[in-house]
């Protein structure tokens, strides 16, 4: 019993710093564009602008909460908080060194939870009864479903090398070498897939401003904007914190772990600030046609490679 309290009590302390992360995730992304469009961020709430998260996140919660008419009312409120609440229980499978939650199946734990996402937005966008939050949802999740499923491919030519389902087993296999070198091509492909799979700008086809006016999350304000908000810059962090692990050295203990981690989420600002929004069908086209075939043949290729080791070695 003791050892469940204790495991509890440090997944609480895991998801306050998450949220804290979160909450500083979205001051340097404000720093980073400002200084690409070479103007100042935010720079008068506290020194620096330290305490803007802080109090954005006071000004949304205290906001009046406008409810829709038409709307189907018990699905328009539990949507993002089942949203937010997935995001979390996705940092359940980080091989932390402590007594939390380490697990042998944590990447097929990642996937379930990761592709639960996908109903709360659909939910999100139809329970609105929005012509506009049904259209972002419908691409939000063929969007997500379409780069889920190369997402899985590449993923798997990754627990074919180290043999396992555990993200702490490819601590072992990097010591000497990263993945970054052995799987150079499928490390870019999963970095874009992640791209994709959270909807991220230029990829971010769910909340086309021009045309949707703001995607599925159309009708939402106060507290429940800022659940789905917090639960997409969660799942970012939780994306570069996986691809550190997967390619570039998985040894948690190092403070060189989190400078890549810092390393990974600069690049998910850059990519924003620089590049132009995609064409949806090309989008599509992009998995289908050109991810899915290569990480096919690459799967086959190191499954090979694998099987040949093993029969050499018997």
């Amino acid at each position: 019993m003791k050892d469940l309290l204790v495991s509890l009590f440090l997944f609480l302390i895991l998801l306050v710093g998450v949220l804290v992360s979160v909450a500083f995730f979205t001051l340097l992304e404000r720093k980073v564009l400002s200084y690409i469009h070479i103007r100042k961020g935010p720079n008068k709430v506290g020194f620096i602008g330290l305490l803007q998260p802080f109090s954005d996140a006071i000004k949304l919660f205290s906001k009046e909460q406008s409810f829709s008419l038409m709307s189907n009312l018990s699905l328009f409120y539990i949507s993002p908080i089942m949203n937010f609440l997935f995001s979390l229980f996705l940092w359940a499978c980080i091989p932390f060194y402590t007594m939390n939650l380490m697990f042998h199946f944590s990447v097929l734990f990642m996937l379930c939870i990761s592709s639960m996402g996908v109903y709360t937005v659909m939910l999100a966008g139809w329970s609105s009864n929005s012509n506009y939050a049904m259209l972002g949802s419908l691409r939000c999740v063929a969007q997500m479903i379409s780069y889920e499923v190369s997402l899985v491919l590449i993923l798997m030519s990754f627990l074919l090398l180290i043999y396992s389902f555990d993200f702490k087993d490819l601590t072992k296999f990097q010591e000497n070498c990263w993945f970054l070198f052995l799987l150079f091509p499928l490390s870019f492909m999963i970095i874009v897939s992640l791209l994709a799979e959270t909807n991220r700008s230029p990829f971010d086809f769910a909340e086309g401003e021009s045309e949707l006016v703001s995607g599925f999350n159309v009708e939402y304000s106060s507290g429940l904007f800022a659940l789905i908000f917090l639960a997409e810059y969660s799942s970012i962090l939780f994306m570069s914190m996986m691809s550190t692990l997967l390619f570039m050295g998985a040894d948690m203990m190092n403070i060189f772990f989190y400078m890549k981690l810092m390393f990974i989420l600069f690049l998910w600002i850059w990519v924003r600030g620089t590049m132009p929004r995609y064409r949806y069908d090309k989008l599509m086209n992009l998995a289908w046609k050109s991810y899915l075939p290569f990480s096919l043949n690459m799967l086959l290729l190191y499954f090979s490679v694998v099987m040949f080791m093993m029969t050499s070695i018997s």
